[in-house]
């Protein structure tokens, strides 16, 4: 970042006035736009996510106090966080009970020392409401954003430099275009049924009366006004095959997923997968599960890293 001359004023940190939403909405759509393409949220989202996350419907009920503070270099917004404070009680999960979330933060990279700034008032926010553990993340209201994601090293740095730690996991996102996913006819003796399931449409494939398996799809990641200009994303959302079940039963399930995505003007499918290579956790069947998904038009678009978490000073 260039010098600041003499007479440049240092950038004010202040918290997030309504005022501000079409350049916070610029700020995160761009950190969104270089983890997955064609996500965006519109005003209205960001705005309404600053206040609930009615999809986070496990978390976002244990949820007690919010702020949202921005950094401004000469008019110009360059950094934004928002923070949570979790309840203290017993009906919250002990990992977040008591704790505080820095829940995404975004800056342009040449301001380092601007976003230096804003996080210091960050971390002095946490610590007035006096949480006794806290977390930093980048979960934004778009589908597929979480976590720490590669394409943003500005945003890790940053957290390094305040403290925080990754602790958690590292999760592959992985990207298919519905035109690359399998077509033709579903083999001989195997039927696949579509039925409403847990976590959206199920497309559950059997063979002389006995379940395979089944797969579902979300179409209902985006509402209408955070659809990108064109297409839509879906999310395939469970996955549940044995080990020894034949190739052409995955085959025939994502086959009959992909005509019904393009029914529903869906243009792209997003998957994850555990990082196999560097979590313990990671068994080997989450492997080859993923391994189908490779072999049947699903890439690797990025890896965000998953839980961050720094001791209050």
């Amino acid at each position: 970042m260039p010098a600041r001359p003499a007479d440049h004023p240092a950038p004010r940190v202040r918290p997030f006035r309504r005022s501000d939403r079409d350049q916070l909405t610029d700020l995160l759509n761009r950190h969104a736009a270089a983890v997955l393409p064609g996500v965006s949220a519109s005003v209205n989202t960001v705005l309404g996510s600053l206040e609930q996350r009615p999809d986070e419907y496990v978390t976002d009920p244990w949820v007690a106090d919010r702020a949202t503070l921005v950094a401004e270099d000469r008019s110009r917004l360059v950094a934004a966080a928002h923070l949570l404070r979790y309840r203290d009680d017993a009906d919250v999960d002990p990992s977040y009970r008591g704790s505080g979330s820095v829940e995404w933060f975004l800056h342009v990279p040449a301001a380092a020392g601007s976003a230096d700034h804003l996080m210091a008032a960050c971390l002095a926010q946490l610590a007035t409401w006096n949480t006794r553990l806290w977390h930093a993340d980048g979960n934004l209201p778009v589908p597929g954003v979480y976590g720490v994601p590669g394409p943003w090293p500005h945003v890790r740095a940053l957290y390094e430099r305040a403290g925080f730690r990754h602790t958690g996991g590292t999760e592959t996102l992985l990207l298919a275009t519905v035109r690359e996913l399998p077509t033709g006819p579903t083999p001989r003796g195997l039927t696949v049924d579509r039925t409403l399931g847990d976590l959206g449409t199920r497309f559950t494939a059997r063979r002389d009366g006995h379940t395979l398996g089944h797969l579902e799809v979300d179409t209902g990641l985006e509402r209408a006004e955070r659809r990108p200009r064109d297409g839509a994303l879906a999310d395939l959302a469970d996955l549940d095959l044995p080990d020894d079940a034949p190739d052409e039963v995955f085959a025939a399930l994502l086959t009959r997923a992909a005509e019904w995505l393009r029914w529903c003007g869906a243009d792209r499918v997003l998957a994850y997968e555990d990082d196999a290579a560097g979590a313990e956790a990671a068994t080997d069947a989450e492997a080859r599960e993923a391994e189908r998904l490779r072999r049947h038009g699903f890439a690797e678009v990025t890896r965000t890293a998953r839980g961050w978490t720094r001791a209050r000073s």
